[in-house]
């Protein structure tokens, strides 16, 4: 059974879905501590809101909310990730703060240089399935087979990666990007179809979306509980990365579900 990993979420933006995962200025370094003391591999900094419907900012604007957080964590090394679809902003935090992680809604389609620059840094990347735009993406929901959709997105995207020179990545299906939750539903049940198709580690990113709250009547502040049960059931069903606004409840769905699975004779491989 392949390790389990634990992305923690970060906003520098005044607008996410998520109240609690936001945070600014001098206190962003201690939460990125905190995160990290508490089980975090890596911690995921955003600074473009990508919840649906979301207007995007400026180049400049998203750079003022990256620039002062990652100086101070070029001081204190520790593991982060950046959830950019902008090129520039790859290059000047790699200039900032050296080799990071690459977490890309766009799997480089909003950027045409994106993928020949992470290439050329040698960084790590995830690639997620999204159809449009943060701001379009809602409309775009119509597919024959979501399962199948996803597949042939990443069969592409294999190609592209190696053209790029890419070689350390990782896909995320893109829960709640360009689907319904009917169709996030469905790309959950059948997950598995998508983690044994590619020999890379596969990241999901359940935490508190409208899939859970939707269905439950309930709010994103509300949704914690239910994050991980579908957590469970993603690595149940080989995802080996979770993305979350929650570290410990996560680590803890991680631990519970190793020892589920590796401390009998007839554990899962």
């Amino acid at each position: 059974m392949q390790s389990i990993h634990i992305m923690g979420i970060l906003n520098l933006t005044p607008d996410s879905f998520y109240a609690g995962s936001q945070v600014a200025g001098a206190d962003a370094l201690s939460r990125i501590r905190r995160m990290w003391a508490d089980g975090a591999d890596v911690v995921d900094l955003g600074a473009c809101s990508t919840r649906p419907g979301a207007p995007q900012p400026s180049l400049e604007e998203e750079w003022a909310r990256l620039e002062p957080v990652l100086t101070e964590i070029g001081r204190n090394s520790l593991p982060i990730s950046i959830d950019t679809y902008r090129a520039e902003i790859v290059r000047r935090a790699y200039e900032t703060l050296g080799p990071f992680l690459v977490n890309d809604i766009s799997a480089g389609g909003m950027d045409p240089e994106m993928l020949e620059t992470v290439g050329r840094l040698g960084l790590p990347y995830v690639a997620m399935h999204m159809r449009g735009t943060p701001e379009t993406m809602q409309g775009l929901t119509d597919y024959d087979d979501v399962v199948e959709e996803v597949l042939r997105y990443f069969r592409d995207f294999e190609k592209k990666a190696a053209d790029a020179g890419i070689r350390e990545w990782m896909l995320d299906p893109g829960f709640g990007f360009a689907k319904t939750v009917e169709q996030n539903y469905e790309l959950l049940r059948r997950l598995r179809e998508i983690t044994q198709a590619f020999d890379r580690p596969v990241l999901v990113g359940l935490s508190r979306k409208s899939m859970i709250y939707k269905v439950l009547g309930i709010t994103p502040e509300e949704a914690m509980p239910a994050t991980q049960v579908l957590n469970m059931a993603a690595l149940e069903r080989g995802a080996t990365w979770l993305r979350v606004h929650d570290v410990v409840p996560a680590v803890q769905t991680a631990r519970l579900y190793s020892k589920m699975y590796t401390s009998s004779p007839g554990a899962q491989k």
